[in-house]
Order: structure tokens, then sequence, then C-alpha cells
């Protein structure tokens, strides 16, 4: 017998991209695109039960078994590292994580580079690498600001079309790593619904090819 599978759905617009992702894959959902106050949404063929949550919340829900699936940026995933499955590479929301400081800036590898970001993990590790001796300074909105302001002399951070940092003086100055959605599994749900994730999994995979082919 067919089990369902809760689906963890990242709120915004890379959450309709995946949904609709989903639905072309044969998991559509007319209940979801309802006007209500309905928090859960299941399939006609009960395969799967969809719920909206914030983005950065995705992971959480997956690791922790309220959801069996979910779609989470890769940045999330390096970030805070959850304990779950990385399935499959959805192609959306393409971006990258990057170091980026003011235009011609050039690093003095004699004194500690001062680097503020939300994503301090990703920061360490990058620079631990290098065997860079860095201050993170953590802060949760603005980046840009900090270099402008003299509070960092670079940042790392999200960046998909570099529009917000040359406004503002800024740009991309390395490439850390390249982010986009990834499916993500709990790991005891892959092991008593292997089926029925194996089969999603690939009817996503399917998806993702077609829009690869048709340039979309």
């Amino acid at each position: 017998m067919k089990q369902t599978i809760d689906v963890a759905l990242p709120k915004g617009r890379l959450g309709e991209q995946v949904l609709d992702l989903f639905e072309k894959a044969g998991y559509a959902c007319p209940a979801i695109h309802e006007a209500s106050r309905r928090l859960v949404f299941e399939t006609p063929d009960a395969a799967v039960r969809y719920f909206w949550v914030k983005p950065s919340d995705v992971a959480i829900y997956v690791e922790r078994g309220a959801a069996d699936v979910g779609v989470a940026g890769k940045d999330i995933l390096m970030e805070y590292v959850p304990a779950v499955y990385e399935l499959l590479d959805l192609g959306l929301g393409r971006c990258r994580m990057a170091v980026a400081g003011p235009d011609g800036f050039r690093d003095d590898p004699d004194r500690t580079l001062r680097v503020a970001t939300k994503f301090s993990r990703i920061a360490r590790d990058y620079y631990a690498g290098q065997s860079r001796e860095i201050d993170i300074i953590h802060l949760n909105g603005s980046i840009e600001l900090a270099p402008i302001l003299g509070l960092s002399d670079v940042i790392v951070d999200i960046v998909e079309t570099g529009a917000t940092l040359r406004e503002n003086g800024l740009a991309p100055l390395e490439t850390v790593a390249p982010v986009s959605a990834r499916l993500i599994a709990n790991q005891t749900s892959f092991q008593f619904k292997t089926e029925e994730i194996r089969t999603l999994c690939g009817r996503l995979a399917q998806q993702r090819a077609l829009r690869e082919e048709n340039g979309k």
C-alpha cells in the first residue's frame, strides 16, 4: 500500500517554482491554489501532503520528522548542516555564495580580515580552508552596509545578479559555492517510505531535465 509523503515547501517565489515542478511531476494539488486559511493540503490521490513553511525552517521540519521531504537552499544546508539526506539538485533558485567587498579591494594577508555575514559557519569553513585568520562579524540584515561604513573589510553573502552590490560600490571578489534548491529527506522516512520517495525524486529529476532542455 502506497504511503503519503509529507512535503515541506518554502514560502515565496522559490516555493511557487518548486510547487510547479512537483505538480508537473504528477503531484498536482488543486486545494493549494484556493484562497483559504488551511495550512495543510493533500493531493487528490493522497500521494503527497503539502504545507508551506519559512524557507530557513524547511530543514528543521525535515530533520525532526514533521516532514518526510522538503526543499531547502544549499546555503541553508551548508550553514546549519542538518542531519538529512540531500537527494537532488532541483536547479531552481540558482545563485552563489560569494565574498564581496569594495570595488578594487586587495586583501592584506598580514592582518586579520574582518568578515561580516549572516552565514558564519560557511565563512569560517571557507577561510579555514585557506588558513586565513578572520574576525567574523555576525549580522542579520543589510550586510552590504558593513564594508561601506568600515565595520568590515568584506562580506560573505548570497549573490544573485550583483545589482545591490554595484549600487553600493561593492563587487563580488570570490565565489565560495554555487547555491540552488535541493530536495532533502528525513533519514528515518527514507528507510520506511523508500519506494515513494525514490519515485518522487525520479519524477522531479525528469522534470528538471525537461526544464533544462527547454532552456527554462
